[in-house]
């Protein structure tokens, strides 16, 4: 069974695959102090009696510290297992067609490999992480491009600390838009605030997009820890992928060992 690592700014996501079947997946807290024996220890734990029928891993990390210990735990638990680590030199097949190639996360690049193995349109994926990431993707696979906006997390806790009056409420959606109390408030600003920011960003990519010698359907995707968040309000995104980047990331490493 493949083990696939995706490592974030805030969370750790863990996927196991049979073949081409997802078979189970998990969510760990990011710790940028974790040492590799702690890190094998927790995904030792997660994985449960799967633990011994790993036969491969592949992951990514946008976390370096994270990812120098990933690099020393795969050694140390794993180093009879194939294994790859989304880096510069791992065929992903994605081209990135932007001004600096080196500037592009690994997660991005993976996430583009998958929808474009999802979908055979023009692709906008919004990654719903610590920030909201729309990315761009041709109907050919190649990486045009994208947006970079501050998470929903970060937003709520900055506005928590910085007013005094206000607080962290819990994120779902408020009885109307129109709040009557202090939380209902805060709960529609979130919840309707982004939606409205995402689909707005989303039209004007698309309309580019038909400007710019991309005709033709484009499929908006969702993934991200937060996207179940956003998903049911949004009016643009048509396709929900909470494992876009596991999905990726079995893809690279069939791509690499074969």
């Amino acid at each position: 069974m493949l083990l696939a690592i995706d490592v974030g700014n805030t969370n750790i996501a863990l996927g196991l695959y049979a073949g081409t079947e997802l078979v189970r997946d998990w969510r760990m807290r990011t710790d940028p102090q974790m040492t590799a024996d702690e890190l094998a220890l927790i995904m030792h734990g997660l994985l449960g009696e799967h633990a011994s029928g790993v036969t491969g891993v592949s992951a990514l990390s946008t976390v370096p510290a994270v990812l120098r210990e990933l690099r020393v735990m795969l050694g140390r638990y794993y180093r009879a297992v194939p294994r790859v680590i989304v880096e510069p030199g791992v065929k992903t097949g994605v081209p990135l067609l932007v001004d600096n190639p080196k500037e592009v996360g690994a997660d991005r690049v993976i996430n583009t490999l998958a929808a474009h193995h999802l979908h055979e349109t023009t692709c906008v994926v919004v990654d719903f992480g610590t920030s909201t990431n729309i990315d761009v993707i041709s109907a050919r696979g190649e990486f045009l491009g994208g947006v970079f906006a501050p998470g929903i997390e970060i937003s709520v806790d900055a506005l928590a600390s910085r007013a005094a009056a206000l607080r962290k409420v819990e994120l779902v959606r408020p009885k109307s838009v129109i709040g009557k109390n202090t939380v209902e408030c805060l709960q529609s600003g979130i919840m309707y605030g982004f939606t409205a920011q995402v689909d707005g960003l989303v039209r004007r990519i698309v309309d580019e997009l038909h400007r710019t010698a991309h005709p033709g359907e484009v499929t908006v995707m969702a993934t991200g820890g937060l996207a179940p968040l956003v998903v049911d309000e949004s009016e643009t995104i048509t396709d929900h992928r909470p494992d876009l980047t596991l999905l990726g990331l079995r893809l690279v490493f069939e791509r690499n060992t074969r």
